[in-house]
């Protein structure tokens, strides 16, 4: 099956205390987002990278590539209003047959083997969603306070969420439903079921500055 690699960034730097996107932040000299792009060329020479920005987002993206001498061949879709509708933009570019991995543009230290391995097990089961047993104890608020919640088979979900895209994009034709939080949810609000593969404690979604620190940690270490 064809590889696709559907990447989304449409993120802004509010909670970074930056006016600059922080999928655009160095991470060790190198924006994060090539980071990200980096290691789904390195896991698959075959996968065909596409890369969904804010329309606003665009030309400066370019900049930073013609700057930064970025070669690394993607093609560039236009974002919707929330990331439901740029997944469903970015899916628009993609055949109907074929298995896509749909991955946070902030998510840098996504391993060689998790992404080989997800795509995988969605070839073989229709979907693979990487996650990781929450280990951090759990309370819900409630009208007369708060009470304690077990975390026995509760899960922290991660991407790449991959998908075999003949069962994918039909689902995506719906109109936006709150109850839709990521791709696994549309996938099962359709009647599918997710597989569910483990993930990475490294494999860190970028969205504070004390992220962005962890992440230079990590990658310093693995040099």
């Amino acid at each position: 099956m064809d590889r696709y690699a559907l990447i989304v960034a449409g993120g802004k730097g509010a909670r970074m205390q930056s006016d600059l996107p922080k999928q655009f932040m160095l991470l060790l000299d190198v924006p994060v987002l090539m980071h990200t792009i980096e290691r789904f060329a390195i896991a698959d020479d075959h996968i065909k990278i596409i890369l969904v920005l804010p329309k606003d987002q665009i030309p400066f993206w370019k900049s930073l590539c013609a700057q930064l001498d970025f070669d690394i061949e993607h093609k560039l879709i236009e974002g919707g209003s929330t990331r439901y509708h740029s997944v469903q933009n970015g899916l628009a570019a993609c055949p109907d047959e074929g298995i896509v991995a749909i991955h946070d543009g902030v998510r840098p230290l996504i391993s060689i083997n998790l992404i080989q391995h997800c795509i995988e097990e969605a070839e073989t089961h229709g979907s693979a969603l990487p996650v990781l047993p929450v280990t951090q104890s759990l309370r819900q608020v409630t009208n007369s306070g708060s009470e304690a919640m077990s975390r026995d088979g509760v899960m922290e979900v991660q991407t790449p969420q991959c998908f075999n895209l003949a069962l994918l994009k039909p689902c995506y034709d719906k109109p936006f439903q709150d109850s839709f939080t990521d791709d696994a949810t549309v996938f099962e609000g359709s009647g599918h079921s997710v597989y569910l593969v483990e993930g990475e404690s490294t494999n860190i979604k970028i969205t504070t500055p004390a992220d962005l620190s962890i992440a230079e940690a990590i990658l310093g270490l693995s040099k």
